[in-house]
């Protein structure tokens, strides 16, 4: 049997500091010798990679719509390995989610049976914190809501003021930290810089200080312990001998992947080899390739440059998967901010073009309209989309009968041909093991046929 602590980091909203105040616990739970395992509910590449800095451990993402409730759970367990606490990002504010609080923080809070503390940005406001507070307690009463922390606290009398209203309502403060501009993380179109393109250890090690010092974190470690549910060790599942090569992008263009999603194709077989769009000259010698997501805009100037690269690729006709930011990489052009044309790989016949409105984000439930490398006609999958470009053309060559999970809207998305399938549409392997399994096999049979 085996206890496995853990806790919730809620918030109000999104910008309330959620990941500011996850990455001092982690940094700081570390700093006293624990082997702290970090997570994040929904869709969320960028903040696993602030995990990552603050607790020396590759975070996972627990995601009720990509993956499903069940193994949702599993995931948690199996990854939860030998460490000694388990911190949980949430996403957006504690009750967001998709349609009926699908993969929302409160509902993943429930599958893990998890004590949640609920992050208030404090600025401008008093007492009207613990009203705050009280609403969100009092809206679920099957929450197990512990109590609150405060951040962006002006004074210790602003700190004080707030307190006694807390009080008066039996709701319990884990601590205070206070407005300090050194504690910024930049934003951008899609969120958080991701960490691939700066290093941000510097700022995580003075939240980690201001952590330890205002954050009664013995508290916080002994709400978790008593919550810790006892379980019989789960047995992950097996890995396939090693017996071909997947290439995958990793580098400052593109680092949009689950962890969970690339392990699954491991243990059917699969080698990872890890390469740069940007700094490589041509692809390793593979079986197939996947391009996921990331900022491609941002790097397109490299990326044009990098013509051996680009070359490689146009020419690699063994199986490639592309999400997103692949997905444009793979186009002719990409047109940035500012209207300027980079040309990519011209794989796929169409360009990519940056605009200034988000273009959609959301769950999707995707459908297959043509037999391809990840599925046949009519396969069903969760994704998730997110991006602010727009292709320049339709070119009737959708793979995928689209419908938005909160509105319901019905489109047509992504590419394929033979040996290709890509879109906008972010999938999690582990939700969707047989597209992991139809793409290991396509990789097979062309490994045969050549």
């Amino acid at each position: 049997m085996k206890k496995f602590p853990r806790l919730i980091i809620a918030a109000t909203q999104s910008g309330a500091g959620k990941t500011t105040i996850v990455a001092g616990i982690l940094s700081a739970l570390k700093n006293r010798g624990l082997k702290v395992q970090p997570y994040k509910v929904g869709p969320d590449y960028i903040d696993t990679g602030f995990h990552k800095i603050a607790s020396g451990k590759s975070a996972h993402n627990l995601d009720s719509w990509l993956v499903g409730e069940e193994r949702l759970a599993d995931i948690f367990f199996e990854t939860f390995a030998d460490a000694d606490i388990a911190i949980v990002e949430g996403v957006m504010g504690l009750y967001d989610g998709g349609r009926n609080g699908i993969s929302s923080t409160a509902q993943v809070a429930k599958i893990l049976n998890a004590p949640v503390i609920l992050v208030i940005d404090a600025k401008s406001m008093g007492a009207s914190a613990a009203a705050l507070a009280f609403g969100f307690r009092d809206f679920d009463k099957d929450l197990n809501f512990a109590g609150v922390i405060l951040n962006r606290i002006g004074s210790e009398s602003h700190k004080q003021m707030i307190q006694n209203a807390l009080d008066k309502l039996n709701i319990k403060c884990f601590g205070a930290i206070e407005r300090n501009a050194e504690f910024f993380l930049p934003e951008r179109h899609l969120g958080l810089v991701p960490t691939a393109e700066n290093n941000f250890n510097a700022v995580i090690e003075k939240i980690s200080a201001s952590v330890e010092k205002n954050l009664n974190l013995d508290e916080l470690l002994k709400i978790a312990n008593v919550q810790a549910k006892k379980i019989t060790r789960l047995q992950d599942k097996k890995f396939a001998e090693k017996f071909l090569k997947i290439a995958v992008a990793q580098d400052e263009a593109f680092n949009f992947y689950y962890a969970e999603s690339l392990r699954e194709l491991e243990k059917l077989g699969a080698e990872i080899i890890y390469f740069s769009p940007l700094h490589d000259n041509f692809l390793p010698e593979v079986d197939g390739l996947i391009l996921g997501g990331g900022f491609p805009e941002m790097f397109a100037s490299q990326l044009e440059k990098n013509i051996s690269m680009r070359q490689s690729i146009k020419n690699f006709s063994k199986p490639i998967y592309a999400e997103c930011g692949g997905y444009m990489y793979l186009m002719k052009s990409i047109t940035d901010f500012a209207g300027k044309n980079f040309e990519m790989c011209g794989v796929i016949d169409n360009s990519a073009i940056m605009t200034k409105k988000l273009q959609t984000v959301g769950y999707v439930s995707a459908t297959l309209t043509k037999n391809c490398i990840i599925g046949a006609v009519g396969d069903k999958i969760h994704a998730h989309e997110f991006h602010f470009s727009v292709e320049e053309k339709n070119l009737q060559q959708n793979i995928f009968d689209c419908e938005k999970l909160r509105t319901g809207k019905k489109y047509f998305a992504g590419w394929a041909n033979e040996n290709i399938c890509a879109s906008y549409l972010h999938l999690h392997f582990a939700g969707c093991p047989t597209v992991a399994e139809n793409f290991i096999n396509a990789c097979k049979k062309s490994r045969t046929q050549l």
